[in-house]
């Protein structure tokens, strides 16, 4: 069972009476979901994920300030931890999971500031430009059960949507570095005789391609280990997960190189030709690099536009 679902079920079946029978009085200003980090929020969870940190749990969003006094959000702590030890088959921890406290009792302003920095979800331009998109993700992901206050799901609203400026930098920045990696530094590794180098370069170059089919898609990439697994869902560019992934995952013999320096070229490609069909750049070549410079010509805010290309990534 996937770890959404049985966090909902637990919620329903034990959450909401807990919350309606014991706590009526401060319902009206809770939200129940389940969010942030592990791969059931994401629903990348399999098998092999319910070996840590997987369990019935949900959390219970409550506002920030005295408008809940502190022994009721006591006694709601302890009533959350009450509930059944085991559902479903599966059995609740009493450790705290890898990477601090996921489930239970948290503060909304809590939350969304170890996700983002800000405790209402309100990011500066250079804000956004700094706060890592894994960390976005984690801050929008997953699902909300209920939200009788509707500032969770506010914040959430309005941190699902990067502003254009600062996803034009980003992509700038991005293509940038696939240019440099990709179409220029791997063949040059190769005839300097640095294999090991040119892998490298090759892995720089599926990052920062891949960082720009999540911009593309406006989507935020979440944690590395879940990039490709998120990809392949993304309905632009996802067929290109798979050339990606040969690229770092294969030799650099000469004939397997001339291969994939032409993988890099149709990456290359593929990438640029979503870019002109977003209508964000004017650049006629093949150059990732001069598509980089074109993109950063189309940011309205000078301050942003201004800045040094790669000052997003």
């Amino acid at each position: 069972m996937k770890g959404l679902e049985l966090s909902e079920k637990f919620y329903n079946e034990f959450g909401a009476p807990m919350i309606h029978s014991g706590f009526s009085g401060i319902e009206p200003m809770i939200a129940v979901g389940l969010c942030g980090s592990g791969s059931e929020c994401f629903g990348f969870d399999d098998g092999i994920s319910a070996d840590h940190d997987f369990e019935p749990g949900f959390c219970i969003f409550i506002p920030d300030g005295d408008i809940i006094d502190r022994r009721t959000v006591f006694l709601l702590e302890k009533a959350y931890n009450s509930l059944p030890k085991e559902f479903m088959g599966y059995k609740r921890s009493n450790m705290a999971p890898v990477g601090g406290k996921r489930t239970g009792v948290i503060s909304i302003g809590d939350f969304f500031e170890a996700k983002t920095g800000s405790r209402s979800g309100i990011l500066s331009t250079r804000e956004w430009l700094s706060v890592p998109e894994y960390s976005l993700a984690e801050a929008v992901n997953g699902r909300i059960f209920c939200d009788n206050l509707g500032m969770v799901t506010e914040i959430r609203n309005h941190l699902s949507k990067m502003p254009e400026n600062v996803r034009l930098k980003k992509l700038a920045g991005n293509l940038l570095l696939m240019g440099q990696s990709g179409q220029y530094n791997y063949s040059r590794c190769l005839a300097h005789g640095e294999n090991a180098a040119a892998q490298l370069a090759l892995f720089e170059f599926v990052k920062s391609a891949m960082n720009c089919v999540f911009l593309l898609n406006r989507v935020y990439i979440p944690y590395y280990k879940w990039s490709f697994r998120a990809m392949r869902e993304l309905s632009l560019l996802s067929e290109i997960s798979a050339s990606l992934e040969y690229l770092i995952s294969s030799g650099n013999g000469e004939k397997e190189a001339k291969t994939k320096a032409e993988t890099v070229e149709k990456i290359c490609s593929d990438i640029i030709a979503e870019v002109k069909n977003q209508g964000l750049s004017d650049f006629s070549g093949d150059s990732a690099e001069g598509h980089a410079y074109a993109v950063n010509n189309k940011i309205s805010d000078p301050e942003i536009r201004n800045l040094h290309i790669l000052y997003a990534v």
